[in-house]
């Protein structure tokens, strides 16, 4: 056999489920950004994501208590305002402020979307089982919104320490899926 043993602490960089996203949530009227890579689909309808937030993390007391936050897809040419929000607290820094980003208003959600992302879907927190254990939150789509205007948005996937993929060519295979 021509493999050698990898590291379990970098395991994860084999496995990132998708692409980087942008946690916005709003609590007292204040409202933060979180990086997260850290999630997975769970159902398709109605649309159920699973995400891990670490319970010493700003949104984690967010989220708890408003029940809600926003999901938003960047693409690549936002990847500098991704890490830069991954590398500060939301305690101590106004996120959309110091990193040029524009808030918008939900339909749904009292979280803003960020304007500049592809993508964004609304969230409310449907499922608090796991969230003591595994600091896992269980969220239903409420509303998605998408830039009809980018056809081939290229999305960031965090490998670890501080590597970043680019979402490539997309192929087309026959499947009986939904």
């Amino acid at each position: 056999m021509s493999k050698e043993p990898f590291p379990l602490s970098k395991v994860y960089g084999l496995l990132e489920p998708g692409p980087v996203v942008l946690v916005t949530t709003v609590r007292e009227g204040r409202a933060n950004i979180m990086t997260m890579s850290w999630h997975t689909m769970m159902e398709f309808e109605p649309p159920l994501v699973g995400c891990v937030i670490s319970n010493g993390d700003f949104t984690f007391d967010s989220l708890t208590a408003s029940k809600e936050c926003v999901i938003n897809i960047p693409t690549v040419e936002l990847s500098k305002q991704v890490v830069d929000c991954g590398n500060c607290s939301g305690r101590t820094v106004d996120k959309f402020k110091e990193f040029g980003l524009t808030p918008v208003a939900a339909s749904c959600v009292d979280a803003p979307l960020i304007d500049e992302c592809y993508a964004n879907l609304e969230c409310r927190f449907v499922d608090e089982k796991m969230v003591a254990k595994y600091n896992l939150f269980i969220l239903e789509v409420v509303k998605a919104w998408i830039d009809p205007r980018k056809e081939h948005p290229q999305t960031i996937h965090h490998l670890g320490e501080g590597a970043f993929m680019v979402a490539g060519e997309t192929i087309h295979l026959p499947s009986k899926m939904k």
